[in-house]
């Protein structure tokens, strides 16, 4: 059919002839809903045929051509034709489309007979099977206005008391931060260009060093605070804000002044640290290469000891030496701490760090010293990287930090520490506040995005019963389902993060370092993961408005992507933690490294692999299923069975004459899996400890229904394991998606309530976050 006006001669037809309007209900209908297939097109006309004149047949046969059906425009005028005669009929008036069909006849024309145009409006609903007065609802939806307004119910703790219980011992570092990230001298502004935005970040940065915020971890004689769990804990806040900032802040204080204060003595610390502090000596961590990221142990960049002019000199002998994605090295950096290769009259003394000045105090080159700017990234605009290497740059040679290795007057190399492999890890243990501190910050960042996607996802309207108002489409399983398990990965992670960071505080003098370095290791990947996914589900949950920078999704998804990477790959990290599980890599892993592992599980771990009690196999109620004591025997199992077995697999290869390395790498993926789930089941273990220390009633109640909905998230991901080793069955499995599905379900009410008691200031929160946001200066019509 063309496209016809309101007096086209088809549906002029239509809805002045009494027994052909008798059928104009039901046929746009028909239409509308898609049900007119060609043999039901051919059955109409049958009916038609045999129960309308033929001059009607016709008329109706226009609408039934399955090669040109009606436009958008006809079924519009249609429809409208129809409602305007029947919109006004009281409710118990309006009954089924024959009904509503001669309602309309009855006023085109007031007589007329109707039985044969009314027996073939019966014989077509019987065809196209659309009976009831369901069918009818078209005309008469007059949908309330759309809100954009929170109606939730009523928080079942105190949001204050929840966010008093995450601030923890920190409250007052929370609080500092929460109302710094409010003040306009901190807004946060999108759509910034990379010098501008470069230029916003190095200033913000120098105005928390003016506050003092710069050598809080710095020991108070070296003009910081003393307080390395502060420190971390400002980070760990800041991550709410611009992340450019985070990592500027981290490479600074963090990186560059963390070297210098945990490599260097104590007259450099004294001679240094200060100016660090302040940030009137900005400057970097080069470490990682174009060649050699994660594998420290074989950098390329050559120190080598000048006797006769008492000095080191710093060279880059390949491409592959050139230092990478070195933060302040492309503008600002004025010094460097730079990882090479020490060489001490003609012997190889490993990886040692210097302290270089690649710029004068004018921010000229040094002579030798070669830096290019990295260019776009992905994300962290912010942040300056760049690139550098050395031509034959002489650094005088007290500038070696030299808490673990030096030199003296006389040219000869000395050490506290005799074997080179324990020196070498322990100069990189300066890492391991980095990956926590890297994990913290992507927990905060994906608070953020959560907070944003589930406030906007109440507010935001989408779909709903007929007649009735639209519901919010966190209502939607499908959007529930999605954030809040991320929701409950937030409060797991962060009480994870936290029992890390007070397990490193305890250990100031590194005792215990292989276990904290290897937990750190698991659980900056898990984190980090973490946030990356939890943020590009926010980002999706809020369809486009997520997309948009000024909501800020978008730029955090685009700024923590690299979290995965720097600090360590997370990848790389979780081999690091499966070698710690695996007994202690250090050149190469001992023959007895079964003998070690067994040990180490114990009595209850090797009968858990042989034997399972079957009732709790087979157990499929929710009161089981939602059981901490389930939660932890399950991880307990997985991380048991996979530490076991991969230590079989491994002894297996090194009995058959292969080496450590090689051995390690035909295992690597059970290495990995290894690694995550026994991080898992660290971060289930703080969870667990953190609900049990909650004093406040409500709030621990609703923290162990968060435990029990991540710890089934969990379980269900890698449900294929479990099945596979025979620790569920299937329809045990199928139980715990049906508890999922129930448990996002009750924490739907709460969802608001969790994510506020994030704390995070409404400065850092995206426009959508709010009621009304359609009014908010960038969201609003213009013009």
């Amino acid at each position: 059919m063309s496209s016809a006006s309101p007096t086209s001669p088809s549906l002029r037809a239509l809805t002045t002839r009494p027994e052909l309007s008798v059928l104009t209900p039901l046929l746009y209908v028909a239409w509308a809903d898609g049900a007119l297939g060609a043999q039901q097109l051919s059955q109409i006309r049958e009916v038609a045929r045999r129960r309308l004149d033929a001059s009607a047949t016709d008329e109706l046969g226009v609408w039934l051509d399955p090669q040109a059906p009606p436009s958008s425009t006809e079924l519009m005028q249609l429809f409208r034709f129809v409602r305007s005669h029947v919109a006004r009929l009281p409710a118990d008036q309006r009954g089924d489309l024959v009904d509503l069909g001669a309602q309309i006849a009855q006023e085109v024309a007031a007589e007329g007979d109707l039985e044969a145009s009314m027996l073939a409006v019966r014989e077509i609903e019987d065809v196209l099977g659309v009976k009831g007065s369901e069918a009818a609802r078209h005309y008469f939806e007059d949908r309330p206005p759309i809100r954009q307004d929170f109606d939730e119910a009523p928080a079942s703790f105190e949001v204050e008391h929840m966010t008093s219980r995450l601030d923890g011992s920190h409250a007052k570092t929370w609080s500092e931060v929460r109302a710094l990230a409010s003040e306009p001298a901190f807004e946060i502004r999108a759509g910034l260009g990379t010098t501008e935005h470069r230029a916003r970040v190095r200033q913000w940065l120098l105005e928390l060093a003016r506050r003092g915020y710069g050598g809080t971890s710095f020991a108070a004689e070296h003009g910081g605070g003393g307080d390395r769990a502060g420190f971390m804990k400002f980070f760990e806040a800041l991550g709410m804000h611009d992340l450019s900032l985070v990592v500027k802040v981290g490479v600074q204080f963090g990186l560059f002044g963390g070297a210098v204060s945990n490599l260097a003595s104590e007259e450099q610390c004294q001679r240094w640290l200060p100016a660090i502090a302040r940030a009137d000596r900005l400057g970097g961590f080069a470490m990682t290469e174009l060649g050699h990221g994660s594998n420290v142990r074989d950098l390329e960049t050559i120190a080598r000891y000048d006797a006769g002019r008492d000095i080191f000199v710093l060279h880059t002998p390949t491409v592959s030496a050139r230092k990478e994605w070195i933060g302040n090295a492309a503008v600002d950096g004025r010094s460097m701490v730079v990882f090479a290769q020490l060489e001490v009259d003609g012997e190889h003394k490993g990886v040692h760090a210097l302290f270089v000045d690649v710029r004068d105090e004018q921010g000229q080159l040094a002579p030798g010293c070669h830096i290019e700017d990295c260019g776009d990234k992905m994300g962290l605009a912010g942040v300056d990287n760049g690139r550098l290497w050395f031509d034959h740059v002489e650094v005088p040679r007290d500038q070696l930090l030299s808490r673990y290795g030096s030199v003296d007057a006389e040219g000869h190399y000395q050490s506290p520490i005799a074997d080179d492999a324990r020196r070498f890890f322990t100069m990189l243990g300066t890492l391991v506040a980095g990956r926590i501190s890297v994990a913290a910050a992507a927990v905060s960042g994906s608070k953020v995005a959560l907070a944003t996607a589930v406030r906007y996802g109440a507010l935001r309207r989408q779909f709903g019963p007929a007649g009735r108002a639209e519901i919010s489409i966190l209502d939607h399983k499908a959007v529930h389902q999605r954030l809040l398990p991320h929701v409950a990965a937030a409060y797991a992670f962060h009480f994870a993060v936290e029992d890390l960071q007070r397990a490193y505080e305890a250990h100031p003098d590194g005792a215990d370092s292989r276990k904290l370095e290897a937990r750190a290791a698991g659980l900056k990947a898990l984190a980090t993961w973490h946030g990356i996914d939890a943020v590009q589900a926010a980002r999706e949950c809020c369809g486009g408005m997520g997309f948009l920078s000024v909501n800020r999704i978008c730029q955090i998804r685009r700024d923590i992507d690299v979290f995965a990477t720097f600090e360590g790959d997370n990848t790389v990290l979780l081999q690091l933690a499966a070698r710690g599980l695996l007994g202690g890599f250090a050149k190469r892993l001992g023959d007895d490294l079964l003998a070690t592992v067994v040990s180490q599980i114990g009595l209850r771990a090797k009968q858990a692999l042989l034997e399972q009690n079957p009732v709790a196999t087979r157990r499929v109620d929710p009161e089981h299923l939602l059981d901490p004591e389930f939660h932890d025997e399950a991880f307990a199992f997985r991380s048991h069975n996979l530490l076991v077995s991969a230590a079989r697999r491994f002894k297996a290869r090194t009995d058959a004459g292969a080496d450590a390395f090689e051995a390690f790498g035909e295992i690597q993926d059970h290495a990995i899996a290894l690694a995550r789930a026994h991080a898992e089941q660290d971060v289930l273990s703080c969870f667990t400890a953190a609900v049990e220390a909650t004093a406040d009633p409500d709030c621990k109640a609703t923290l162990s229904r968060l435990r029990g909905l991540w710890a089934v998230w969990r379980i269900r991901e890698d449900v294929g394991w479990f099945l596979e080793n025979d620790y569920l069955s299937a329809r045990k499995a199928r139980a715990l998606r049906k508890v999922f599905a129930a448990q996002c379900e009750a924490l739907r009410e709460q969802a608001v309530p969790l994510v506020d008691a994030f704390g995070v200031p409404d400065a850092c929160l995206g426009p959508i976050a709010f009621e009304d946001y359609t009014k908010h200066a960038s969201l609003a019509r213009r013009g």
